[in-house]
């Protein structure tokens, strides 16, 4: 009999911990080092990919997503070296998808030729605005005419390109936002990640917020007819919206991020990274130490792991509800009653589809558009008890 991970694959993540400058919106494990020992890290990062694949063996490795951080700034050989070594360990879905976030800061058409040549095959670009004083204000080091070039670098080495972009900025208007977005459909991209900003707690803008000092953020309305602006301009240059921040041509859609949503397994490397993984027939929650000096003393002393826990059946379901709606293609209910134990309460279905926010049809529940600007309160409605 398949084990549930089965229905959603097979990937393995990889965290670099640096970057070149911390941006004010940034809640990631991502830090600034004057000197980085890449040798160092690259020993640690094989010996831990080692010890994974002793307790995975045999598996068909379906993706592979260097994040961060600013993984362009590790070494093409590093990174080569890394995936040479992936090879050897699993065997590989035959059009493996090998991803490798950059910004447009550290890219250059050496480095980026060397990646590809190394083994990466997409490329995600962190370029969040297309206007200076913005990109200045969300603390970004590039400009728009740097985005642009590293930009056309990607498109000329790489076939699949996808960047990300930040909107409900500070005094940013409705117009303002559509324009850009238009403009970034017009790079010839197949793939868009499109995020409303947030205000994290413990990131610079978090606190300047709390101070009243974080000025010009919009308010709700304006911030839901710009997600629904989002959805009909997308949707009009065929980049459809496959989960809540990401569009793309059919066929570009994010393989590593359908397995998180789909709830597959997947293993993580590195300082802070997180893992689902199935070994013995149970599901098991594992983080590695988030500290970056720690993470590696402890990845050299053979386990760079800091938390290991079986996840209980009913929390898989709640995972597995929690990751899969957010995809317009929904979950499917026979697989959510296999791990919760019990079908999904019908009156809080019922009610949310006569409200016109969920779908359900041949086992299969889906968050409609109207359900997508209220998808929170959808999710506390299901998951109540």
């Amino acid at each position: 009999m398949a084990e549930d991970w089965q229905n959603g694959g097979f990937g393995l993540y990889i965290h670099w911990p640096f970057c070149q400058a911390k941006c004010p919106y940034c809640d990631f494990n991502s830090h600034v080092a004057r000197e980085i020992d890449q040798s160092r890290w690259l020993r640690a990062y094989l010996g831990e990919l080692d010890r994974v694949a002793n307790e995975t063996s045999g598996r068909v490795l379906n993706t592979v997503f260097f994040g961060g951080g600013t993984p362009s700034l590790m070494d093409p050989e590093v990174v080569a070296s890394i995936l040479e070594r992936v090879r050897k360990l699993w065997p590989t879905s035959n059009d493996m998808e090998t991803t490798l976030e950059a910004n447009p800061g550290s890219v250059e058409a050496g480095r980026f030729a060397a990646y590809r040549q190394g083994g990466v095959n997409r490329i995600s670009m962190g370029i969040q605005a297309l206007n200076d004083r913005d990109l200045q204000r969300l603390g970004r080091i590039h400009t728009v005419k740097e985005a642009k070039a590293a930009f056309d670098i990607a498109r000329n080495t790489f076939e699949r390109v996808s960047f990300d972009l930040i909107y409900a900025r500070q005094d940013q208007s409705l117009e303002a936002w559509s324009n850009e977005l238009r403009e970034a459909l017009s790079m010839a991209i197949d793939h868009l990640s499109l995020y409303q900003l947030t205000v994290e707690d413990g990131t610079a803008f978090g606190d300047r917020y709390a101070r009243g000092k974080l000025r010009g953020l919009p308010e709700d309305d304006l911030a839901a007819n710009m997600y629904e602006a989002t959805q009909e301009i997308c949707a009009a240059t065929g980049m459809l919206p496959y989960e809540v921040s990401n569009y793309a041509e059919t066929g570009s859609e994010s393989r590593h991020n359908l397995i998180y949503w789909r709830y597959g397994d997947y293993a993580g490397i590195g300082p802070g990274a997180h893992a689902r993984l199935t070994l013995n027939g149970q599901r098991l929650a594992i983080e590695n130490w988030k500290a970056p000096g720690k993470w590696l003393e402890a990845a050299e002393a053979g386990n760079g792991e800091s938390l290991r826990d079986v996840i209980a059946s009913e929390d898989q379901a709640t995972e597995f509800l929690l990751m899969g709606l957010r995809l317009s293609e929904g979950v499917n209910l026979t697989r959510y009653q296999a791990l919760a134990g019990h079908a999904l309460g019908g009156n809080r279905v019922e009610n949310l589809v006569e409200l016109g926010l969920i779908s359900v049809e041949d086992q299969h529940l889906r968050v409609l558009p109207q359900g997508r600007m209220v998808l929170n309160s959808v999710l506390a409605e299901l998951l109540v008890d």
